[in-house]
């Protein structure tokens, strides 16, 4: 396995003229050299974390070479399948309809985690509950995040907006492993962000506002999926069927060794950004998040409507088209 971190600099601007080369590492046959996925380091992506720490996503691709490139926000993964770098990658639902809908060729095959994002407020930021984020700055990780579309939602429940929407309420784009120090540094007063950072945070003593519940749905919503380019996984199926057995294999650990879990996920956390989450803030982290590769449907339709009214979409996705469980469905069983 090979690791890589891709700096947001380098990564090429968004183009259609680069969406065909997604699968540009592939040989002929029936087999490519290598996969390349990308990953963040947060528990919300703990099935990519365990399945790269503990080498369950190379032993299911057995002779094609597992690349990893960890990726900070949707963004960026947005900005490598555009152009070309990457094969497969967990992400937020936002960000992936959005780029499906930009005619990025990608696909979801299937679900990561469901919750596992807070909203948490520096202690004292004078920040009690949502209400009280009028005239303060929240961060999230990048613009039109799933964090991002889910924040415009609980402030617009309340009676608030976005300074972008004509409200007082300033988003400000930070990635999560740096809204710790963000807090520390009094930069912003309260962040909508995925675990393990929102209990990081109330361990430095910032202020749990809204749990994983009561961001959306009572917590009956995707968070994170799995994407892969559509012209890999079609030249490639014997590929993707390895990529989302160690898929499987890895929520499967996770649901039976929260202690295994907790400690690949830490070591995978700090490869990645030196960063060790303690096991107080693991176990907390991992106690918001439900790792399932199954999506509700339902609730990512009404997601994609929240995507709309946040105004980062003009439409709403054919799901039929975005969405496709069956090949992870058939593994199973």
């Amino acid at each position: 396995m090979l690791r890589h971190r891709l700096a947001p600099a380098l990564i090429l601007p968004l183009t259609l003229g680069a969406l065909t080369l997604g699968a540009a590492q592939a040989q002929s046959g029936t087999q490519p050299t290598e996969l390349r996925l990308g990953v963040f380091p947060n528990v919300t992506h703990a099935a990519g974390l365990v399945g790269v720490q503990r080498g369950i996503f190379q032993k299911e691709l057995g002779g094609v070479k597992l690349v990893v490139k960890e990726f900070a926000n949707g963004s960026q993964i947005n900005e490598a399948f555009a152009a070309g770098a990457i094969d497969a990658a967990y992400v937020g639902p936002g960000p992936a309809m959005n780029a499906f809908m930009r005619g990025v060729p990608i696909k979801v095959y299937a679900g990561a985690a469901n919750a596992g994002a807070v909203l948490v407020a520096r202690k004292d930021s004078g920040v009690r509950n949502v209400k009280a984020l009028s005239g303060k700055k929240v961060a999230v990780p990048t613009r039109g995040s799933t964090q991002d579309i889910s924040l415009r939602h609980l402030l617009h429940e309340n009676g608030l907006k976005a300074t972008d929407e004509g409200g007082t309420v300033s988003i400000v784009p930070i990635d999560p492993a740096n809204m710790p120090a963000a807090f520390a540094a009094k930069q912003v007063d309260a962040a909508l962000v995925q675990e393990p950072w929102g209990a990081v945070m109330e361990s430095q003593g910032a202020k749990l506002i809204v749990n994983e519940k009561g961001i959306w749905a009572n917590g009956n919503y995707t968070t994170t999926v799995l994407v892969v380019n559509t012209t890999y996984a079609s030249k490639y199926p014997t590929a993707l069927r390895g990529l989302l057995r160690g898929h499987l294999t890895a929520i499967d650990f996770i649901k039976r060794s929260n202690a295994g879990a907790q400690k690949a996920v830490a070591e995978q956390i700090y490869n990645f950004t030196g960063k060790r989450p303690n096991t107080n803030e693991l176990f907390r982290a991992l106690a918001r998040t439900k790792v399932t590769w199954d999506i509700n449907l339902s609730t990512l339709g009404e997601y994609a409507q929240l995507n709309k009214e946040a105004g980062f979409a003009r439409d709403v996705p054919d799901l039929g088209r975005f969405v496709d469980l069956s090949v992870i469905r058939g593994l199973a069983k």
